[in-house]
């Protein structure tokens, strides 16, 4: 008797559980299955684009002239101030005048002498014609008349010789006042004044260097280039009907994250370095503010593809399965329904957009929420509204190069792989 109490109480406990798991059950029942997850879609948007190349560059000066003396002698005096902005024809140095001075006296006084004894000779041969041509009369001869001729002659010359005497006294005079030749920017004064410098024909070898000018307005930018990047900019000025000459290009500074300053790609070298395998390029860029340097770097743009239609996707749609990119897509309509998903080859980043091909601008392409999505299971697609049209902008990330080494080359598109069974790691919620 003792034995079957507890048994008992052990039964009633089992059936009082099993009812209990019942009730439990019913309830849940009762309530139904979580709803299934709403995701936001919206349809991929069509933009004009252009592809660009990135490369690293420096400016140069348009003009850049170094200012040597022209004559020896003491520098007299500065007439500018280190760094200033000097225009074309402005005095930029004074030589001591005053030996050239004297010598160009001297010059003009010897084309005088030269010209009186040009002035008796051919009146003295004036009256040996006279002489000559009286058939009657014998007061010359022949022989005097030659020599009477050739003095005019020696006189005529030594004219000729005084005035070219007297006109590089004057050169040499004016060589003293040293002008500027361009408008631009000097750099600082070589030689205080006092000093000896030196001038003549011995040129730069022998010649004081007084100073240095750069223009500013305009500047060129220098920048090299691979050349497979040459042969792809080639192919595309033929498709356009273009010689490759005034191509619009874009420049950033190394402090700006844009590139806001455009300008024309108008000169491209003529040969390929045999030590770099890069070809030289240039860019002219107007300066009024001075604010480019020659020197200084920058980063350069330059369309590497005619301007064409893009299909554009958030970045954060895209996901990622191993070494494939894709994105979900669903159908038209507000009935839940299980995500398809679409391989997708990647293009350029536009400005938060990523350009990609394997979808169409009719798709419904889900652009939040990715993280809710599981393999088979169903979701509810809610129309993301649409956004005011954006103008063609450049890319906001392109290949970056520099000017003394060939460049890297552009993002390539991934290539698409056979269809696997998905393990999905989205990118963005």
């Amino acid at each position: 008797m003792m034995t079957a109490l507890p048994r008992l109480s052990l039964a009633a406990l089992s059936l009082a559980a099993l009812a209990l798991a019942g009730c439990s059950e019913s309830n849940q029942a009762q309530q139904g299955a979580p709803p299934p997850p709403t995701v936001t879609v919206a349809h991929p948007t069509t933009r004009t684009v252009t592809d660009y190349d990135e490369y690293v560059g420096r400016f140069a000066a348009v003009d850049l002239v170094r200012v040597y003396a022209r004559v020896s002698g003491y520098l007299e005096k500065i007439n500018f101030t280190d760094g200033q902005v000097v225009k074309q024809g402005d005095l930029l140095f004074s030589i001591d005048k005053r030996p050239f001075q004297v010598a160009h006296d001297q010059a003009e006084a010897n084309l005088q002498r030269a010209q009186a004894e040009l002035d008796f000779a051919q009146s003295d041969l004036q009256r040996a014609q006279t002489l000559i041509d009286d058939k009657t009369s014998n007061a010359i001869s022949k022989q005097a008349y030659d020599q009477r001729l050739q003095s005019e002659r020696t006189a005529r010359a030594g004219v000729a010789a005084a005035q070219a005497a007297l006109q590089a006294a004057q050169l040499d005079l004016d060589f003293t006042d040293l002008r500027s030749p361009v408008t631009g920017r000097i750099g600082d004064r070589q030689v205080s004044v006092g000093n000896l410098v030196t001038g003549g024909s011995g040129g730069t070898n022998t010649n004081t260097l007084l100073a240095t000018i750069v223009s500013l307005d305009p500047i060129y930018f220098q920048f090299t280039y691979d050349e497979a990047s040459y042969l792809r900019y080639q192919r595309m000025s033929k498709e356009l009907g273009d010689k490759g000459q005034s191509i619009p290009v874009k420049l950033g500074l190394i402090d700006e994250k844009g590139f806001t300053h455009e300008g024309v790609l108008d000169f491209v070298d003529n040969q390929i370095s045999e030590d770099t395998g890069t070809i030289r390029g240039r860019a002219t860029f107007s300066n009024p503010d001075a604010v480019f340097t020659p020197g200084m770097f920058g980063r350069i743009q330059v369309p590497s593809s005619a301007p064409r239609e893009a299909v554009l996707v958030p970045d954060v749609a895209i996901g990622t399965e191993q070494t494939r990119k894709f994105v979900y897509v669903l159908q038209p309509g507000d009935k839940p329904q299980a995500p398809q998903m679409k391989y997708v080859t990647l293009g350029r980043a536009y400005e938060g957009q990523r350009a990609v091909t394997g979808v169409t601008k009719d798709d419904l392409v889900v652009v939040n929420g990715l993280m809710r999505i599981r393999p088979g299971a169903q979701v509810v697609g809610k129309l993301e509204a649409p956004a005011a049209p954006a103008p063609a902008a450049a890319p906001a990330a392109a290949p970056t190069g520099t000017a003394d080494a060939a460049k890297t080359p552009p993002l390539e598109s991934p290539a698409a792989a056979p269809p696997a069974t998905p393990s999905t790691t989205p990118s963005a919620n």
